[in-house]
């Protein structure tokens, strides 16, 4: 057999039997999902059964994404939104609400970065950056939550960093960002543990993506060593974008019913040395 995007039980190539698919009918919304780590995770959620909407300011990716979606045999739809604008985040999930239902299922990827030196660091890249990566996660996560909760329950996972951990210089607001990510999981985590909604983080190290490569150059820039040699050092390789989202599948999946307020490295150890 193969797989199919509605689900049922599937086989790898010497046929043996592998699981059902985890998200049948399901519907998921993936912030920063046209490109990247966030794209992955669409294209792995609608394999899965799920109807997905996806969020993004880069429109003619996130139409090509759906369109791939939808020609795969899969559901999912595009809403625009900059999430660093409250008014655009809950009009982008009345409109995937309104085309596919309201969400159970919410993977809070879109985030970005500052690389400069602290004293260099401007109150314009705090508000920015906290915008962007904060505050974006903040109101998402109540636009989408009321619809959990009528629902009867929902899994979030917002997407953390090892730099919520990890310092880097030239990276303290990034750093700063990610570890009030690493808090607002938590906290949602326990104030909706009895209602029936887990919220966790999932936390990469360096991701082989059109952002990952830029932090590299950026940081080069900076004087930080990200060579291939410091990465392969601190983490044996790149991380790649479906690694990350197999990672945030797993949270948001049943299989994880017990996981709540944690943190998951997709880092190969880096946070552990």
């Amino acid at each position: 057999m193969s797989s199919s995007p509605t689900g049922g039980p599937t086989g790898g190539p010497t046929g043996a039997p592998t699981r059902p698919a985890r998200f049948v009918d399901r519907v998921a919304l993936v912030s920063g999902g046209a490109g990247g780590a966030g794209a992955a995770a669409v294209r792995l959620l609608a394999a899965e059964g799920a109807h997905v909407i996806v969020v993004d300011r880069q429109e003619d990716l996130g139409v090509a994404l759906v369109e791939e979606v939808r020609a795969a045999g899969g559901t999912a739809h595009f809403a625009r939104a900059d999430v660093s604008r409250p008014a655009e985040v809950h009009a982008a999930v009345a409109e995937g609400t309104a085309a596919l239902g309201a969400p159970t299922l919410l993977f809070n990827h879109a985030g970005t970065l500052v690389v400069k030196p602290f004293l260099e660091t401007t109150q314009e890249d705090y508000d920015f950056l906290m915008d962007v990566n904060v505050r974006s996660m903040f109101v998402m996560t109540q636009a989408v939550l009321p619809g959990m909760l009528e629902a009867g329950g929902g899994a979030i996972v917002c997407t953390s960093s090892i730099s919520a951990v990890a310092a880097t210089p030239a990276e303290v607001l990034y750093d700063v960002t990610k570890g009030a990510v690493h808090q607002l999981a938590r906290a949602v985590g326990v104030e909706f543990r009895d209602r029936g909604v887990r919220c966790n983080a999932v936390c990469p190290g360096f991701i082989d993506t059109p952002h990952g490569r830029r932090e590299v150059v950026e940081l080069t820039a900076a004087g930080v060593d990200v060579s291939d040699e410091a990465i392969a050092a601190q983490q044996g390789r790149m991380c790649t974008p479906e690694e990350v989202a197999t990672a945030a599948l797993f949270l948001l999946s049943d299989d994880a019913s017990f996981v709540n307020g944690a943190q998951l490295f997709v880092d190969n150890g880096f946070t552990a040395v």
